[in-house]
């Protein structure tokens, strides 16, 4: 009798458990589930938007591979340089300022990491603005007038505009703006390693602070460390809005243009749905690749 009520208990638990459950598995299948299954469907069509998809194999993927010489020749390879620097570097940069503001008292940290932070909230046509003042081509733009005045250049350099420099500055401003949610989860992680660690690795020999955050401080933080790993890496590989909004879409001679970038023009400007579709499915093999091994770097073993 009393088994049979601990069992009724049980599922009455349970129900109430899917019943929380319910609106964010709901919202997940409506927003990120779906999308993702119809993506992978409309790329094995040709679909303009107006006209019934037609089924079209593989021919997507094929063209894409063997005849965009634009997604081989400049995009494939500026998102590479963009992810690794921004990406990688972004998360070096994120865990060494994490790790400065954490040895500070409670006060300037707090100043310090709200400056860090406030980029990554800062929305996207404000920071184009602030940008564009920046690297405005003539000698009103504060770049070129400090440049002239120290005699580097002689001339206005037209940043936005020419190829050389363009994606440098896109790649300046991804890192500016990189500070996000994975800095604060690693910041968190910093504050919150049990501090007899520390004591326990001094009795065993670690002699420096460089020493701590290699046997001690990383270890002990390895799902924040995750955590801001797979954040970095899809926020690199999905932030195609900083060389739109400065240089437009598509970008002088493609010189910015990115994955992401490639999808918008072939899915919102030319309307092929389908192609962009399979540009989109073969970004999210990617992002799955780069965070599988981020996972494999920072998973707990056991």
């Amino acid at each position: 009798m009393q088994n049979s009520k601990r069992v009724g208990r049980r599922s009455h638990s349970n129900k109430n458990g899917y019943l929380f459950v319910l609106p964010y598995a709901l919202l997940f299948v409506i927003f990120i589930l779906a999308p993702v299954v119809i993506a992978v469907i409309l790329s094995f069509t040709n679909f303009n938007t107006i006209q019934k998809p037609e089924y079209k194999g593989l021919l997507n993927y094929i063209n894409l591979i063997t005849s965009d010489d634009t997604f081989m020749k400049f995009v494939l390879p500026n998102t590479v340089k963009y992810a690794l620097i921004v990406g990688v570097g972004g998360y070096i940069l994120s865990f060494l300022l994490a790790w400065a503001l954490a040895n500070m008292t409670k006060g300037p940290r707090t100043i310090f990491a709200l400056i860090l932070y406030s980029p990554s909230m800062t929305s996207g046509v404000a920071m184009s603005v602030l940008w564009k003042i920046l690297f405005t081509g003539d000698q009103t733009g504060y770049i070129n007038s400090w440049l002239m005045n120290l005699g580097i250049i002689d001339e206005p350099i037209i940043w936005l505009s020419n190829a050389k420099f363009l994606l440098p500055i896109v790649i300046i401003i991804g890192l500016w703006s990189s500070m996000g949610v994975g800095f604060l989860a690693i910041l968190a992680g910093l504050l919150n390693v049990d501090e007899s660690l520390y004591e326990a690795a001094a009795i065993d020999g670690v002699k420096n602070r460089f020493q701590e955050m290699i046997y001690v401080t990383i270890p002990s933080m390895k799902p924040q460390m995750l955590f801001a790993a797979v954040m970095q890496i899809v926020g690199a590989f999905q932030n195609g809005q900083i060389s739109t909004l400065l240089a437009g879409n598509p970008t002088p001679g493609y010189s910015a243009q990115l994955i992401v970038n490639h999808i918008e023009d072939y899915g919102f400007i030319r309307y092929e749905m389908g192609y962009a579709a399979a540009i989109s499915v073969v970004l999210l093999l990617i992002v799955q690749i780069f965070s599988s091994v981020s996972k494999n770097l920072f998973a707990e073993k056991d």
